[in-house]
């Protein structure tokens, strides 16, 4: 056991050295989604009315609607951005080196993951303290119960990135791979418009939002935001959890993955 935590304390340590050093990544997570708070939010704040739906008991602004979902894709990216470096420590050598560890090979995946998502939260939590100084606030209790939320959505999409990084054999793909799950995922989902929106204009994009995993896990993070449950959410983000994890590990099988590729 002393060896599992070892390691464990060994790849999140590498993990948050790596984000020390790469200061512009912790700047780029939180311009984005302030660029789409500052900018686009004001833009859409006119056009696009908003009704009373949960968790809110009240009319909101649009800014206060859009911050769960820009919560969302910190994770979203960060998970991306990941599996990036997944890539470069595989095309480097270092990825292989970790893989011939004795410890199982889950669970080195697993430290991985646990470090990113981690890293990502904090991220979340900088975004949180920047939005609550420009007046865009939640129940503070909020803060404290999305935490919870935020990790399952966090292992979700960290697990994602993970499959993905499995199956791309070369680094200069990866960008063409990002920009086919990331905005896909991003504007098809509840984190820009509520789903009784997309609605209006087409059924069957309504329909394509409600199985997006990204859907379930802004809307876990949301309704955690207002100290509410959901446990639709919840279960649809744990099983796209399980999913993408046994997806990672199969990629990662040495039968199969990445070492059957080494030549």
């Amino acid at each position: 056991m002393s060896g599992w935590l070892t390691a464990l304390r060994a790849i999140v340590l590498r993990e948050a050295l790596r984000f020390v050093h790469q200061r512009e990544r912790f700047l780029a997570a939180l311009v984005r989604p302030l660029v789409w708070l500052l900018v686009f939010a004001a833009g859409f704040r006119a056009a696009l009315g908003l009704s009373i739906i949960p968790p809110y008991q009240t009319y909101i602004t649009y800014e206060i609607y859009i911050v769960p979902g820009l919560c969302g894709m910190i994770l979203l990216f960060n998970g991306m951005q990941s599996s990036l470096s997944l890539v470069y420590d595989r095309e480097m050598g270092s990825m292989r080196l970790l893989l011939t560890s004795p410890l199982p090979r889950w669970w080195l995946l697993l430290c991985r993951l646990i470090g990113s998502t981690a890293i990502s939260i904090l991220q979340v939590y900088a975004f949180l303290a920047i939005a609550a100084m420009l007046g865009i606030t939640v129940p503070w209790l909020g803060y404290v119960l999305a935490l919870p939320a935020l990790v399952i959505a966090g292992v979700m999409l960290g697990a994602l990135g993970l499959a993905l990084s499995s199956f791309i054999k070369q680094l200069e793909n990866f960008a063409g791979v990002m920009n086919f799950v990331i905005f896909p995922m991003f504007f098809m989902s509840s984190a820009l418009y509520p789903l009784w929106k997309m609605a209006e204009s087409s059924t069957l994009l309504r329909d394509i939002c409600a199985v997006n995993p990204f859907t379930h896990a802004v809307e876990l993070i949301r309704f955690a935001l207002y100290q509410q449950w959901n446990p639709w959410a919840l279960l649809w983000t744990l099983l796209a959890t399980v999913f993408f994890l046994a997806l990672a590990l199969w990629g990662y099988d040495p039968a199969r993955g990445m070492i059957r590729r080494k030549g």
